[in-house]
């Protein structure tokens, strides 16, 4: 009997050079309308002001931008420092260019998204078409998504956006990689860019982890084959890994946030807590509501303290789910294993004085993404009505980030809402009250100064700027007294030259000089002391010594507009005398 001959199949028609320039144009429509979205979702916050952190960056002080490309370089975390001295030089005090690069960089971020993504969810689905759209859904939801705005939006945040930046972008070049394993250019830059991000934040060290995750998770039979398949990359690795630890260990050391040396926190306190916080991450990823630049999240002392242990045991169960389903659900498995992974750095034992930051959200958001698409694929529904589906989340995402990136654009707004959602904590009465006095609204300041003093007793910035605002009411013997109760708990010469600026203006010409040469003494650098001491000389009508003092600031910080500016109306009255 003949057997039959099978024809074969025949090759596929080559796409029409006309069609590949249709897609292509498609696809670069598409990616110009989702950065043109992205944009008008986190306008509001772009022309928004420093707040928080943001004016005690490197940036601001005196003569960072005068610093050349090494001595910013040779520095804790040298290429953040180094994107802000880019920054001040392209774009000077102004935030809008500083809040423009953070949106730059977190819509290069959704594309890596896109491809880990694409990456990862074509080992577990061959329909390409399904896998191209959940990509660029979970690309959508990582740029879209409310709770990544504190990530964006804070300038300060720029350690967060550009860490994860070169994270992601090491972590697509290594999915990429042929099958045969790791060549040695591409291990080299996976390096790069993993020293890149490690050099930007300290808690990307853990991708060298992640990697050999994906090789064992990923390789057939759950087998250390694939980490020895790409012994090219983990041998070098190694060594790097080895000394970014040690870099991290130093860093930590010197920390006054962070680190196992911090006063009243220990390490199983703060472990204790984030097995609480975490469950709050997963929440607020889910339903994004009740976002707050300043949580009040308490520690718990011990496992049983505001229930930890209940954290702590559905922490282990979503593990051990994890590793059980992993063959049946691998994307979701894999996705659980690295959003912990990923979060563990800042939210496992190491003490961090904050113990709840939406910003720490941002790193570990590809592994909860993961997770996301791996249930949707399931989902049956025809493409037609998956994909208007998805884009109507996408559309509610962006409504409610571009809400919370009106907060971020105005400080009143931002603190204001802080102070309604954590009314027992007094960082945000203190920048509330700080934002009022920036607004020239110094009576509205005043209570929530003394409400900040009243839950935070021993924090001297809050009395410094609490004298300012007495001091701008017309309160100026208050206004000594506080500085003088800031005095006590940490003696400046910032302090002392506040002192004397406020017995400046009440005439006590001796002891305003006084303050102001301990003031000097304590801080050479301090430009506004001369300022102030130049002050006192116009009142005593000693006019050379007055524009030393104020040539001397500018010698310290040529950008001190105070002096520039009455160095020219002494000039200006000079010369009118002499005519």
């Amino acid at each position: 009997m003949k057997k039959s001959k099978v024809p074969a199949p025949k090759p596929a028609a080559p796409v029409p050079a006309a069609t590949r320039k249709f897609k292509t144009w498609h696809y670069a429509c598409a990616v110009l309308l989702a950065i043109f979205v992205l944009f008008q979702v986190y306008g509001p916050a772009l022309n928004g002001p420093f707040v928080y952190d943001d004016p005690y960056l490197p940036f601001a002080a005196p003569g960072f931008e005068d610093r050349t490309i090494k001595e910013v370089v040779l520095t804790v975390r040298p290429l953040l420092m180094l994107s802000f001295w880019l920054n001040l030089h392209i774009s000077g005090d102004q935030p809008y260019g500083y809040h423009l690069w953070n949106v730059v960089l977190h819509s290069i971020t959704g594309f890596f998204v896109f491809l880990i993504v694409l990456k990862l969810l074509r080992r577990v689905d061959q329909d390409r078409q399904r896998t191209f759209m959940l990509a660029c859904f979970a690309s959508g939801v990582f740029l879209l998504h409310p709770l990544q705005t504190e990530s964006v939006a804070y300038i300060a945040s720029r350690s967060e956006a550009l860490s994860v930046f070169f994270a992601y972008a090491a972590l697509a070049v290594f999915l990429t990689q042929p099958p045969e394993g790791i060549s040695w250019v591409r291990s080299f830059s996976v390096l790069i860019l993993f020293g890149c991000a490690a050099l930007t934040k300290e808690h990307t060290a853990v991708l060298p982890a992640v990697l050999v995750a994906i090789d064992y998770y990923w390789h057939p039979g759950f087998s250390i084959r694939g980490i020895l398949r790409n012994w090219r990359l983990y041998a070098p690795m190694a060594l790097a890994a080895a000394a970014g630890l040690s870099f991290v260990l130093w860093v930590l050391r010197g920390s006054d946030t962070a680190g196992f040396g911090m006063k009243n926190l220990q390490w199983y306190e703060y472990f204790f807590t984030q097995c609480r916080a975490i469950w709050v991450y997963l929440r607020l990823f889910l339903l994004p509501y009740g976002l707050n630049i300043d949580h009040d999240f308490p520690l718990s002392h011990s496992i049983t303290d505001h229930g930890a242990i209940f954290g702590l045991i559905g922490l282990v169960a979503l593990l051990a789910a994890a590793w059980i389903y992993r063959k049946q659900y691998p994307l979701a498995s894999f996705g659980v294993v690295l959003f912990l992974m990923l979060l563990a750095p800042t939210s496992s034992f190491v003490p961090i004085r904050d113990t709840l930051v939406e910003r720490r959200f941002y790193l570990p958001s590809i592994g909860l993404l993961l997770v996301l698409v791996d249930i949707l694929r399931r989902i049956e529904l025809p493409k037609a009505r998956l994909a208007p589906a998805l884009a109507a989340v996408l559309i509610v995402l962006g409504v409610l980030t571009h809400h919370r990136n009106r907060l971020w654009g105005d400080s009143l707004l931002l603190w204001g809402d802080a102070v309604a959602k954590s009314p027992n904590k007094a960082r945000p009465h203190s920048q509330l009250a700080f934002a009022l006095q920036r607004a020239n609204r110094c009576a509205d300041a005043l209570p929530h100064y003394e409400k900040a003093s009243q839950l935070a007793k021993s924090d001297p910035r809050n009395l410094i700027n609490w004298a300012l605002a007495l001091d701008c009411v017309g309160r100026q013997d208050e206004a000594i007294a506080k500085l003088k109760q800031a005095l006590a708990l940490e003696e400046t010469g910032h302090v002392y030259s506040l002192i004397g600026m406020i017995y400046g203006k009440q005439g006590l010409l001796k002891e305003s000089l006084e303050a102001l040469d301990t003031a000097v003494r304590l801080e050479p650098l301090n430009d506004m002391a001369y300022v102030y001491r130049g002050n006192v000389y116009v009142s005593s009508n000693e006019i050379q010594k007055a524009i030393a003092e104020y040539r001397h600031a500018l010698a310290i910080n040529p950008r001190n507009e105070v002096a520039r500016m009455t160095l020219m109306r002494i000039g200006a009255t000079t010369r009118q005398q002499k005519q």
